[in-house]
């Protein structure tokens, strides 16, 4: 095997969903102690007054203790390079996760054991499920009290829909938890607080073995065997393939707090997770080994040193070799650019890069030539298919008192547009005079004030708007719908000049789409 496709082979590339508060900064940087990237774990910045999470760089996140921007991070483990892309977990910042998703290979979906699924854990998981990505769940918190663990795959299942497969399995919950029987292995690992993860690893024949009955107390482990024995009975079979299509989650147990089964959660993933996958085009698909260098931006990050006014835009590489200072083809401006300034990134840490390989990321210093969903291409020309916008709920006007600051205004608004922070529309017979904003998230519009203020010394004033729906529109041919609907209905304009409609509730909706048969109410961009 050459090096170039032994490079390819080891990457893994992922990221993890979850709800708000069910550990994900925890487990982030206990992973990140496992991959040796830092060598003490700390809480976000607001808790106990301890220090900000090592992947929170921007000032707002540090003051919250809140993460409500995408980071990338990279470290090899057990041979693999392994490339994680650290989402928000403010449930507000779900759009900058959902592009994010489509730069990944896999993801890990981290659960609160005594919560179960919850809400913005489902809407993550329907944009994998959309791309039929692999899954590995870890249920969290075992340490403390919560649903059983039959219940806890009980609700994976009838939530979303996906098989489970438990490689681990806990014995005890809370003050009772005494460790955990891996099914494949056939070891056990009794964990104790204070022991910073460190187990103790018991060779046993089997669930029933006498070492096991003599360390558990006698009704915890009748527990055991009976749940295991019904998971036996009703668990589908090993299934890799069910597994990559998306089908079956491997599930993992433990505590992110304590670092209870997180390194068993790391062995897991490096075992089964897919190696760099094949990318769909316009027209057919490119693989990894394709030898032409490839990639798409998935996220652009505006004024990460404030010093600098800089931009960086992240580039999923998707085929091929990149090197510092390479040649390509921006497709869709048509011409030639050198990346120069090539860096891989650690929150606010840079480091620069002189190759990468599909599956890396990479992130490259931008003059404003890139926007999210660009390709860019050093062999035949592709292009990648755009990542959708997904619908805003909550919609305003900003405006500016002092008239000279109008154009720092528009500076900011397109820069948080290009950045994909928020979507910007408006009504053809108007212009762009006075654009409808449009966020997932309520928060993103406190972000965006303090963020035209503290980058661009503008002090913006926000006028919000009723509207809660937004929704692409198209005829049953998927071309763009550009007639009047029938009823009344607000149409505008977003920045690819697509129709949407705007609704301020839901009702609203579904008595418009009774009206109009013949067009199709999309919730993402691209239907």
């Amino acid at each position: 095997m050459s090096k170039y496709s032994h490079e390819i082979q080891r990457r893994r590339t992922f990221a993890i969903i979850s709800h708000p508060d069910a550990g994900k900064t925890t487990i982030t940087e206990q992973l990140l102690l496992l991959g040796g990237v830092i060598q003490e774990a700390g809480e976000v910045k607001g808790k106990k007054g301890a220090k900000a999470a090592k992947s929170d760089w921007m000032k707002m996140e540090q003051e919250r203790g809140v993460s409500i921007s995408s980071s990338v991070m990279q470290f090899d483990y057990n041979g693999l390079r392994i490339n994680w892309l650290d989402t928000p977990g403010h449930k507000d910042f779900g759009e900058d996760t959902y592009r994010t998703l489509h730069a990944t290979d896999c993801a890990a979906m981290l659960i609160d054991a005594a919560k179960g699924v919850e809400s913005q854990t489902r809407k993550l998981y329907e944009v994998c499920r959309l791309r039929k990505m692999p899954i590995f769940t870890f249920a969290n918190k075992m340490d403390r009290e919560g649903k059983s663990p039959l219940d806890l795959i009980d609700d994976v299942e009838n939530t979303l829909h996906m098989a489970c497969y438990p490689v681990t399995w806990p014995i005890g919950m809370g003050d009772r938890f005494k460790g955990l029987y891996h099914r494949l292995k056939k070891k056990f690992y009794a964990f104790e607080k204070g022991t910073r993860g460190m187990a103790k690893v018991l060779d046993v024949a089997g669930p029933d073995d006498a070492i096991l009955r003599d360390f558990v107390e006698a009704d915890l482990h009748a527990q055991f065997l009976e749940e295991l024995e019904l998971l036996e009975g009703i668990l589908p079979p090993l299934d890799t393939a069910d597994f990559l299509s998306g089908k079956m989650t491997f599930m993992t147990f433990g505590s992110a707090k304590h670092n209870w089964g997180v390194d068993l959660f790391l062995d897991l993933f490096t075992q089964y997770a897919p190696p760099p996958q094949g990318r769909k085009l316009d027209t057919g698909e490119i693989t990894p080994e394709d030898p032409a260098f490839s990639g798409f931006i998935f996220k652009i990050q505006a004024n990460m040193d404030k010093r600098h006014r800089d931009r960086i835009a992240y580039i999923r590489v998707c085929s091929g070799r990149f090197e510092r200072g390479m040649k390509v083809k921006h497709m869709r401006l048509g011409r030639e650019l050198r990346l120069n300034y090539a860096n891989q990134l650690m929150g606010q840490e840079r480091n620069t890069v002189e190759e990468a390989f599909a599956g890396d990321i990479v992130g490259i210093n931008d003059t404003g030539n890139f926007k999210i969903g660009d390709t860019v291409t050093a062999g035949v020309d592709v292009v990648f298919r755009d990542i959708p916008r997904f619908s805003p709920e909550h919609f305003a006007r900003i405006s500016v008192g002092d008239a000279l600051k109008r154009k720092q205004l528009e500076k900011g608004l397109q820069q948080l547009v290009d950045e994909g922070t928020i979507q910007k529309f408006y009504d053809p017979a108007v212009g762009w005079q006075l654009p409808i904003l449009g966020v997932v998230g309520i928060l993103q519009f406190e972000v965006l004030l303090y963020r035209l203020e503290d980058e661009y010394g503008v002090k913006g004033k926000m006028e919000m708007l009723p509207y809660k729906v937004a929704r692409w529109l198209t005829d049953l041919e998927g071309r763009p719908h550009r007639e009047k609907l029938k009823g009344v209905a607000t149409v505008l304009h977003d920045a690819d000049d697509l129709p949407v409609l705007l609704c301020d509730a839901e009702w609203a909706l579904q008595s418009l789409e009774k009206q109009n048969p013949e067009v199709i109410f999309h919730f993402t961009s691209q239907g």
